[in-house]
């Protein structure tokens, strides 16, 4: 699993779309159209993202992509207005609030199989404060980014909140459970 480390300077351009991308928002309802042939190499390779916004060190915002469907730059843009306008557990952001948040980026490794033969088997595996994880039971999913294990150290409890996340009861167990791992380089 293979990080891709930006240069300062493209970190910094990203963060700075992503605020653009909601200030563009607030002033038209309307997510900001960017040109790729704007945009170093770089940042136009296709990248999976999620943006986080917090107020007051409080989620008020994440919206992302677990797969590389679109330009890195085209993903930060669109994650960030729809974690500022589109995220259902919130009303949309107001011009009044811009000020007050702070916008993470988190750039995903490509997701890979995790290989167990148990819970615990699974557990044992879990690198917390590296992972961030993918369940799939059926058509359930659930995903925590790596950021969650601040609050959630625990394996055991990191894995049955996901477990809920996805839908399922925290205790829940099956031999056709998918597990998945992916890493995150994280700005700023």
């Amino acid at each position: 699993m293979v990080l891709m480390s930006l240069s300062k300077e493209h970190r910094q351009r990203l963060l700075a779309l992503a605020k653009n991308a909601i200030e563009h928002g607030v002033r038209t309802g309307r997510p900001l159209k960017i040109v790729l042939a704007d945009f170093p190499a770089e940042l136009t390779e296709p990248r999976a993202t999620f943006v986080t916004l917090q107020k007051h060190h409080q989620l008020r915002g994440c919206i992302g992509m677990l797969e590389a469907v679109r330009p890195l730059a085209e993903d930060v843009a669109e994650n960030a207005y729809s974690a500022a306008f589109k995220d259902p557990r919130f009303p949309p952001l107001e011009a009044g609030e811009l000020n007050e948040l702070d916008i993470h980026i988190s750039i995903l490794t490509p997701p890979e199989p995790i290989l167990f033969t148990s819970e615990q088997d699974l557990l044992a595996k879990l690198e917390p404060g590296i992972d961030g994880l993918i369940i799939e039971e059926g058509y359930r999913r659930g995903t925590f980014l790596p950021s969650v294990w601040e609050s959630l150290p625990n394996p055991g409890q990191f894995l049955k909140h996901l477990k809920q996340k996805a839908g399922l009861s925290p205790d829940y167990w099956s031999e056709t459970i998918r597990v998945y791992r992916y890493r995150t380089e994280v700005m700023p």
